[in-house]
């Protein structure tokens, strides 16, 4: 049971360059298959962290494996995307351009107070990974952007803020920080309950 959240993990990791290889070889013929691999991943992403902390493997070095396989899995998923739907992700580029400079933003962030990426896993940042797949399954699956690309921006860019906040408001790195509000009452000398359920 104790492997079980690093083989969630290895999975998703493994399912981007299959998502990308797909989308590069394939085309339109891949996108029910590249459909079923987003949805999958997010299965795995859902439960790697709640067993984790179910059977007590739950650590630092746990919990930025999954979030930076998270963002490459996410980014094949964008790349993918392009590959099948060039026109119409080059029609939305400013809204992208701006989550591409808030998610850098936050690691410069980061790395420049901690010497450290960061490693939040906030509750408004898995809001936005709910958007990202309403928005990835319109544009792979139906070939439209429509109101769930403005969604995923919009709450891109709420989330990459509380992101932001929770970094300048924490008094030394920390990971699994569910909102800015929680980072202030850290840095106030209060400590937070991790939930089992938060992932």
């Amino acid at each position: 049971m104790k492997t079980i959240p690093y083989i969630l993990i290895a999975m998703r990791l493994i399912m981007a360059p299959i998502i990308l290889l797909s989308a590069c070889l394939r085309g339109e013929e891949s996108r029910f298959l590249i459909l079923g691999l987003m949805y999958f991943g997010l299965f795995t992403d859902i439960f790697d962290g709640i067993i984790a902390r179910k059977v007590g493997v739950s650590s630092e070095k746990l919990r930025r494996l999954d979030s930076q396989t998270d963002l490459i899995f996410w980014l094949s998923l964008g790349f993918a995307s392009y590959f099948l739907n060039p026109d119409l992700i080059k029609e939305k580029w400013e809204g992208i351009l701006l989550i591409f400079i808030m998610e850098a933003l936050c690691y410069v962030v980061s790395l420049c107070k901690f010497g450290k990426e960061t490693c939040t896993h906030a509750f408004i940042s898995k809001m936005w990974g709910l958007s990202l797949l309403i928005a990835f399954t319109y544009l792979i699956g139906f070939q439209q952007a429509g109101w769930a690309f403005s969604l995923t921006v919009i709450l891109g860019l709420v989330s990459h803020i509380d992101v932001i906040l929770i970094i300048l408001l924490l008094p030394k790195w920390q990971y699994d920080v569910p909102s800015a509000y929680h980072a202030w009452k850290i840095r106030g000398g209060k400590k937070h309950k991790k939930s089992i359920f938060f992932n």
